[in-house]
This record gives structure tokens, sequence and C-alpha cells, in this order.
């Protein structure tokens, strides 16, 4: 089903007058992204899906040039091959069910998998029958710089991985190596001090690579967070591989989410009471700003009101979501004029990445609608 199109979001809130959440997704943003990274990374672009599984955004980023994918489930998987049916699906997740790798095998054709543990690798072996296959070893990194380490739950230590690669290639499977410096990673070097673990895993194992993913982590421009250009990653990703031996056939990967996708997106949301300085909105943790509490994102915000001027004053607001509890407010101060009122509407930048995702139907509400418009109003 075709989304509405708008010229912007003021123009969205002028014909729906939405009391519902409405994604104000931009899609020339979403191509240029997307050709952005298929240009500058000296290797294949995998699109993290799960961080916006949105119809829409595939197929916005695919005519931008990617045609990788980096697929989290069996739902993202058949997502993807329905959606796209030659894209290629690489299945990054390190621990996966068995009837879940036998349908993301023989079903959807899936020939590439992460795994970070010898059991896993028999579990993928076996269910596959070790057919035309490549197995990816996740090696755990140290925290750099990133809002969230994610190497505290997958990841193989420098000797495990040594050993793990050697049991691959024993199989008759085609070897890799991947990692992820963290989400929303701040600092290059990160990158760089993870090829140089790969650089000694490498040398201990002496087997044939045939993949080395540098996994995601780049980062978006919050507000309050520095945020480097992304050609400095890429140029500390270049630094570090010039200095690996690589196979000329090796296959370099990378696998960006919230870079990808963060600022191609707006949401509108309505204020539905105030309660001197506390508004009371249509959305909150349990949907859209899940991810703006674990990882103390705040991103811009601005008034709407299409009839009527507001005060040139501002003044810092709480943000309550819409459920029942009382732990459903916003982690972040909502800066807008002081006259802001019930039946205005806010619009927030940077809600592209980890927003409907993450969304839950806690009592009954979920972000769902989204719309495209020709232009941003706000960054993001």
């Amino acid at each position: 089903m075709a989304q509405k199109r708008f010229s912007d979001s003021e123009a969205m809130v002028r014909a729906l007058t939405p009391s519902y959440p409405v994604y104000c997704l931009h899609p020339e943003t979403l191509r240029a992204r997307a050709a952005w990274f298929v240009d500058r990374f000296p290797g294949r672009v995998l699109y993290a899906v799960k961080c916006n599984p949105n119809p829409a955004v595939v197929r916005y980023l695919h005519e931008g040039g990617v045609t990788h994918f980096d697929t989290a489930s069996l739902t993202e998987i058949a997502q993807v091959r329905e959606q796209l049916p030659e894209a290629s699906l690489y299945f990054m997740h390190p621990v996966k069910g068995r009837a879940v790798i036998r349908n993301a095998f023989r079903v959807y054709d899936v020939r590439h998998f992460v795994a970070d543990h010898p059991d896993e690798i028999a579990k993928i072996i076996k269910e596959t029958r070790g057919d035309d296959l490549a197995i990816v070893i996740r090696m755990a990194t140290p925290p750099a710089g990133a809002a969230l380490d994610l190497s505290a739950k997958f990841g193989a230590r420098p000797a495990e991985a040594v050993e793990m690669l050697k049991m691959v290639h024993a199989a008759g499977a085609e070897p890799g190596l991947c990692f992820h410096v963290g989400s929303q990673c701040t600092q290059p070097q990160a990158y760089r001090t993870a090829l140089d673990l790969v650089a000694g895993v490498l040398d201990a194992a002496d087997v044939p690579l045939k993949y080395l993913d540098v996994g995601g982590g780049f980062p978006a421009a919050y507000e309050g967070q520095e945020a480097l250009p992304l050609e400095d990653f890429i140029a500390a990703i270049e630094e570090g591989l010039a200095s690996l031996d690589l196979p000329e056939d090796c296959a370099l990967m990378c696998e960006p989410g919230r870079a990808m996708v963060a600022d191609a997106c707006s949401l509108v949301v309505q204020v539905q009471l105030r309660k001197d300085d506390r508004l009371y909105l249509n959305d909150g943790i349990y949907g859209s700003f899940n991810e703006t509490v674990s990882m103390r994102l705040r991103p811009p915000v601005r008034l709407i009101r299409p009839d009527g001027e507001v005060a040139e004053t501002e003044t810092e607001f709480a943000g309550f979501g819409p459920t029942c509890d009382s732990t459903d407010r916003l982690p972040f101060p909502l800066r807008l004029p002081a006259d802001t009122r019930e039946g205005d509407w806010i619009e927030i930048g940077l809600m592209g990445a980890y927003t409907n995702a993450g969304a839950s139907h806690f009592n009954g509400f979920y972000p769902e609608t989204y719309v495209t418009v020709e232009k941003r109003s706000i960054y993001g």
C-alpha cells in the first residue's frame, strides 16, 4: 500500500490533523545515504534491517544501491526475500533455533550465518548439512566510546575465535570474522583497535579468510553528543585494513543501520494535555522513544501550530507518554514555546532508527503510521 505523500510535515498536519503519531519519511535522504555508503565503503554494504524494517525504508535504500541485508530473524529474512527476491541475505544473529536455521537455508536460500560458540557452529553445519555454507565468527571487542557495548552479550575471545575458524575450515565451510564495536560509536579508533585484534586471530588461525565484517556502530548526530563525520570512521577502517594481509578474494562487509536511517525520518506527536510544565503526548517510551532511555539520546524538537502564532519565549517541558505507567516519561526535556498547549503538534527529529522497530503494544498504543515528505523541516 502506497504511503501518502506531502510537501513537508506541516502540510501533513494541515491535511490529516492527526491525533495519532505519524512518521515522516524522507526518501531522498535514504537514497543518498545508501549511495554514500556504497560509494565510500571498500566492500559490501549490508543494511541492518532490525534498525527500521519498514518496507518503504528497505525499498528506498535498495533504490540507493544497497543489495545486501543484515537480518536477525526469520521474519526479517522472509520480509526482505519477498520484497527483494534478488537481494543477498546474511543471518547475523549469533544464536538461532534449529528450525529457523533450516528454514533460512532451505526456504530462503540464506548461505551466510554468524556464530560465536562451537556448539552454534555444529548446529548450523548439521541443520544445513554443510552444503554451500559460510560461517562468520563473531569476535568480542573492548569498550570504546559506544553508547551500548554489544560485546557484553555476544562475541568470542581471540583464542576462541582462532579455534572456531579452524573448526569452520575443517568442516568445509567458508570461514569469516566479524565484530561490532557497539551502537552509536563515537570513536573511529574503535574500528582500528578491533582490526588489530583481527590481525592476531588471523595469524594464529592460518586459514584462508573468505569474509571480514566490520559491523555497524556508525553514529548519528543527536543533541549533546559529538558525532565525527562518517568519513573519519571509513578512514579508520581503511587504515586498519591496510595492515592486514587478507586474501584477494576475501569479501569486506559492514552493517550500518542507525547512520543509514536516523535522520531520514521525523516523528510528529500531539499534545493531549498540559499540566503546568508537563506535556502529555500520544507516544512515549513504550513506543517510539524506547531507545532514548537506554541510550540516553536527545533528538531535536519543534512545535507545529498551523493556525496561529506561537510565543517567542521558550521553556523546558517534561514529556509523558500515553500509557497508564508513571514511568512512561521521556528521558530528555522538550524545549518549546512557552505557550505550548493541548492540540499542538511536536515534531521530533532523528527518529528513523530503533523507534517503531522496538515499539510495543502496551496499553493498546502502537505507532505505525508512515507518510513520505518531499523536504525535511527539521534535522531528521
